[in-house]
């Protein structure tokens, strides 16, 4: 395994552990990966267990996890805070405007604070002001960023507005790719980070979704021209959460931490590839897939330098 620090790869993340979980029934309209909940059905402890036990899993293997708590009743989603915030090298923070309404709600300012005060911070973009405009970039869940190739990958939905991606690559300097894609179904998929996954040394994915023959290949080109081995995943793989990762930087090298859903999808050629370069660390979200997104969702990777440094 490659011990060598990677910028894919943030040693650091924000996680939060939500005390009252449920499925979001605002965001089902678009995203086909979510499971309807019996009626009175309460996932609140289950989903903390999960967020608390995955958040010492990674701390274990050495990863900075700075976990806050939802107690409140009005953010449903709140557990995947990706998609919200993002940080970058150079001190820069940015926040996304949000389509649905539940989820504006999630954006905390102790949070924010907290990066302050623990990491090198020199700006703050927030983009939140254009959601009266219907303008919106969901974060890392709207686009997945390769932070070598200076890339940022979406998939064109009504949660990644090319006005809005386009401001964010020309404030942080990626180039943005934009391509079609939809599952088996023909649904449109809802968030880039279902489909893909972007390691140092490889990729994952779902290349079947991406409907235009001669984008897909420019997209694989694109993720291969730096030395990346392609992880080809299959429409059943992605509905596994198999391209919803992500590399983290561990005490011992790089880790990709993933949901066991996710893990017990993937064929022993594939673990292998992506063995070459990240241990496998598989969490138990089970309960927390059923909102519709996995392990990469949970995760905020912090691109920060510590102000300990």
């Amino acid at each position: 395994m490659k011990m060598r620090y990677s910028i894919q790869s943030p040693s650091a993340v924000v996680m939060v552990r939500p005390h009252h979980f449920t499925v979001n029934t605002e965001t089902a309209i678009d995203n086909s990966f979510q499971v309807a909940t019996d009626h009175g059905e309460d996932l609140s402890a289950k989903a903390f267990d999960e967020i608390t036990l995955a958040a010492e899993t990674l701390r274990s293997h050495g990863v900075t996890v700075h976990l806050f708590d939802d107690e409140t009743t009005s953010t449903p989603d709140s557990v995947f805070p990706n998609n919200w915030f993002s940080t970058h090298a150079g001190g820069h923070l940015a926040i996304y405007p949000m389509k649905a309404e539940s989820r504006r709600r999630e954006r905390r300012s102790d949070v924010i604070e907290m990066l302050k005060a623990r990491y090198r911070v020199q700006d703050v973009i927030d983009y939140s002001g254009l959601e009266p405009d219907g303008l919106f970039l969901e974060g890392t869940g709207a686009m997945v960023l390769d932070h070598i190739d200076r890339v940022a990958y979406a998939v064109r939905s009504d949660r990644t507005d090319p006005i809005a991606l386009e401001r964010f690559c020309t404030h942080f300097n990626f180039e943005p790719m934009v391509f079609e894609a939809r599952d088996a179904s023909g649904l449109p998929i809802y968030h880039t980070n279902v489909l893909m996954c972007i390691g140092t040394n490889f990729a994952m994915v779902g290349t079947g979704m991406i409907t235009d023959s001669k984008r897909r290949a420019e997209v694989v080109g694109r993720l291969a021209r730096v030395g990346r081995s392609i992880v080809e995943l299959s429409n059943d793989q992605i509905a596994q959460f198999a391209g919803n990762a992500l590399e983290l930087q561990g005490r011992d090298g790089r880790i990709l931490a993933l949901s066991t859903t996710a893990l017990a999808s993937l064929s022993a050629e594939q673990r292998s590839v992506i063995e070459d370069s990240a241990k496998l660390v598989p969490l138990d979200i089970t309960t927390i897939e059923r909102a519709g997104g996995s392990v990469r969702c949970t995760l905020a990777g912090i691109h920060l330098t510590p102000r300990s440094e």
